[in-house]
């Protein structure tokens, strides 16, 4: 049975569908009653054009977009899942139903008041598969985060532009990335909507950055990343994209920070790496790996992703026990990593390896594959990664201690706050939180980079700035005009790139030796000159 937005289509069909079968009973009887020719002969061709027009009712029908929610002609239903634009009325998976209801009583508020608003909009896969257990957590947790930026905007230190959130999905291998980005321009051309950035893009993948590109260079929307870290996806890589700005540091700068806190022998590196061309991710890490394992005696074992193996990984295993190696750089994806850290469980060799790479294993812990008993049978095996934050780096009272500069503990409060309501500030109910993996604290300050690139620019009261105006506002962000971000200070450069970003280490860690399960724990803090960000730097980002 139909949904009730779509009944008038179905009645167009089926009443199309009954006159077509009226027609034919016609002329059936026309020709089988005895009816002179020529009367015979006009009913024929009053039938044809009847049959004909219901026909292209019916075709016209079918060919209508299955709209996923009634009036919003910017969600259609495409391979089985919808994608376009919701401000939250519009749930794209069961695990966003409590967030969504925030987001969209929190957007009506704004749309009610009396001040002009402007439009943000995340854009991240927000239809997961069914069986992407890890996929829907993150996508919870980043939702959370824009929603939690938009919460602080508008209700605990209102701003002089309210912001209103929309929820952006070009469906769940980004294939539809282009027709959103078309109604986004839609709405940032409006008068009404006023949307003045687009952020999130959660994977350093070609889709993403045709959809970034198409974006700013086509339509002069400016881009706020999210934990997107290949190095080339910056205004000025190798295809520039004017107008995005990051608030993570890129591959490069998480392997220079993670050199410096190992301060290891180089000799005894070893890197395995994905090949495959197509992930921006992998190419770029590769690259910054292969810059910080230069001095290897062996090695580099390669894999593409599409095609690799277990017995692949057992055999690269065998290479590694037979150099020297003690220490392994990754550079590849979540789901191989696990495979990498079951086949070190079973190595032959006795000696302790420690496994390192960046922030593309944030999700390793949900990978149903994972082999926690591998980081504790015979000499052990360490695996630590660098990550784009974790909640520990500015705890108040987190230990290690943090560092006196670069970021702060009050900032991060200002995130953390809104998880623990008062009398005066409940962003509500928005599902269970996780702070652990940084995909939310990200996010937030995605989205809080976004709304103080659009206040910076606000001349008059009572006016929201202008696309080009917004682009402008990223060269200011720096300095004394740094964003104070959850995870640390946000110091663009000329590239849109945080310079010298705080980078959290991480490590895993079994529970129980053998045990089926483990957890995450925050080692200390890396840079990526070696040495704490400071407020003279944040000004004169050349370093």
């Amino acid at each position: 049975m139909p949904a009730p937005e779509f009944w008038p289509g179905w009645l167009l069909v089926g009443g199309a569908s009954a006159l077509v079968v009226a027609t034919a009973l016609v002329l059936w009887w026309v020709w089988h009653a005895g009816v002179d020719h020529l009367v015979r002969n006009a009913v024929a061709v009053v039938c044809a054009l009847v049959a004909g027009g219901a026909v292209a009712v019916v075709c016209w029908t079918a060919a209508l977009p299955d709209y996923c929610q009634s009036g919003n002609e910017r969600l259609v239903r495409e391979d089985g899942q919808c994608v376009g634009i919701s401000d939250g009325g519009y749930v794209f998976d069961d695990a966003l139903a409590a967030v969504s209801a925030r987001i969209e009583e929190l957007n009506h508020r704004v749309e009610q008041g009396d001040k002009p608003y402007a439009t943000i909009a995340l854009m991240i896969p927000m239809t997961p598969g069914e069986e992407s257990a890890a996929d829907r957590a993150q996508l919870l947790r980043e939702v959370q985060g824009a929603y939690l930026a938009q919460y602080r905007a508008d209700v605990v230190a209102p701003e002089d532009v309210p912001v209103r959130l929309v929820l952006a999905n070009p469906g769940r291998d980004l294939e539809h990335g282009r027709r959103v980005a078309d109604w986004l321009a839609e709405l940032a051309a409006s008068d009404q909507d006023r949307l003045r950035a687009v952020f999130g893009f959660n994977l350093s993948v070609q889709e993403n950055a045709d959809t970034i590109g198409y974006l700013t260079r086509e339509k002069k929307i400016p881009v706020v990343g999210g934990p997107i870290t290949a190095t080339d996806l910056a205004d000025g890589g190798r295809t520039p994209y004017p107008g995005l700005v990051k608030v993570v540091p890129s591959n490069h700068d998480q392997a220079r920070a993670l050199r410096h806190y190992l301060d290891q022998d180089d000799t005894k590196s070893f890197l395995v790496e994905d090949i495959s061309g197509t992930d921006l991710y992998a190419r770029s890490l590769r690259e910054a790996f292969r810059e910080v394992t230069r001095n290897a005696a062996s090695g580099p074992e390669q894999y593409d992703a599409q095609r690799v193996t277990n017995n692949d990984f057992q055999q690269m295993v065998n290479n590694i026990c037979d150099s020297r190696a003690t220490t392994l750089y990754f550079a590849g994806r979540p789901a191989a990593l696990a495979q990498l850290i079951n086949a070190l469980g079973r190595r032959g060799c006795d000696r302790h390896l420690t496994l390192v790479t960046v922030s593309g294993a944030s999700t390793i812990t949900l990978e149903p594959s994972l082999d926690w008993g591998a980081l504790t049978r015979g000499k052990g095996l360490t695996v630590e990664y660098a990550t784009i934050t974790h909640p520990d780096v500015w705890a108040a009272d987190g230990s290690p201690a943090p560092p006196s500069t670069g970021g702060s503990p009050a900032d991060l409060a200002k995130l953390t706050g809104l998880l623990e309501p008062d009398a005066a500030h409940d962003p509500g109910d928005i599902g269970a939180t996780d702070l652990s993996d940084g995909r939310t604290i990200t996010m937030y300050d995605s989205a809080l980079t976004a709304i103080t690139g659009i206040e910076n620019r606000v001349t008059e009261k009572g006016e929201v700035p202008d696309l080009a105006a917004i682009e402008e506002a990223w060269r200011r962000l720096h300095g004394v005009h740094k964003v104070p971000g959850a995870s640390g200070w946000i110091c663009l450069g000329g590239d849109g790139t945080p310079y010298d970003k705080a980078v959290a280490i991480v490590r895993l860690v079994a529970e129980g030796g053998e045990g089926p399960g483990g957890h995450l724990a925050y080692q200390g803090v890396a840079w990526p000159t070696g040495r704490p960000l400071t407020a003279e730097r944040c000004l004169n980002t050349k370093g």
